[in-house]
């Protein structure tokens, strides 16, 4: 028997080896990078922000009436939208979505807010990463089936106390809030300001996504926590 038919075998557990070794090491570079790939794909988002008070002035209007909500691009604009704490892997962050189809109108008389109603397009949420849109859109809420969100008002609002000289108030607003078909009973304080010819609404209201069916994928990579916020900002004119 030659020298070479004896090390064939050990040849061929060095090579195995090696190959071994290398798979390894690809593996090993592949979840080191995952962090960095989900980073690429997205930030943190497009969060709503609330009232910037530095553009607001005094009233130019009583508060009474019925007011519409505008979609006029500038200082305030409508939005509306959604925060969530969210575990990649090895990496918390923080996610915003948000939208600026929102309709809706409220009516004011006596300086009591009796009925309202606010529609938020769902199809059109984003964040800043297309990926990112798709996997809410399509995986999370389910927009091809539930295209729009809403929120009633159930109780009337006393705005007699709201100030007039462009500085905020806070009210308190109860209501129906409907997400994925899904209706449940809300109450939440919200900031008002009534500016030149403005009626301004904002807020973050807590809520917890289970409570209206909305649940993670098991193929998607980010764990979402059950709780966040939905957050608004109304900007209304008569």
């Amino acid at each position: 028997m030659s020298m070479k038919e004896v090390q064939a075998p050990s040849d061929r557990k060095k090579k195995l080896l090696m190959v071994v070794v290398a798979a390894i090491a690809v593996v090993a570079v592949l979840v080191a990078m995952v962090p960095l790939l989900f980073s690429m794909l997205g930030g943190g988002g497009v969060k709503t922000a609330g009232i910037d008070a530095s553009r607001l002035k005094p009233a130019e209007t009583d508060i009474n009436g019925t007011w519409q909500v505008q979609k006029r691009p500038g200082a305030n604009a409508t939005s509306a939208g959604f925060t969530f704490d969210e575990v990649l892997p090895g990496e918390a962050k923080t996610t915003s979505g948000s939208t600026t189809g929102v309709a809706g109108e409220v009516h004011i008389d006596a300086s009591v807010l009796q009925v309202g109603e606010i529609v938020v397009d769902m199809t059109n949420l984003t964040t800043d990463s297309d990926v990112r849109d798709n996997n809410v859109r399509r995986k999370i809420l389910h927009t091809d089936q539930f295209p729009t969100s809403s929120f009633t008002v159930t109780e009337p609002i006393d705005l007699s106390e709201l100030p007039t000289d462009g500085s905020i108030g806070t009210v308190e607003v109860v209501g129906d809030l409907t997400i994925r078909g899904e209706t449940n009973h809300i109450k939440a304080p919200l900031d008002v300001a009534l500016s030149g010819s403005h009626l301004i609404v904002a807020g973050d209201i807590p809520f917890n996504r289970l409570d209206y069916n909305v649940e993670t994928p098991e193929f998607v990579a980010a764990k979402i926590a059950e709780t966040g916020t939905l957050n608004i900002r109304l900007n209304m004119t008569k």
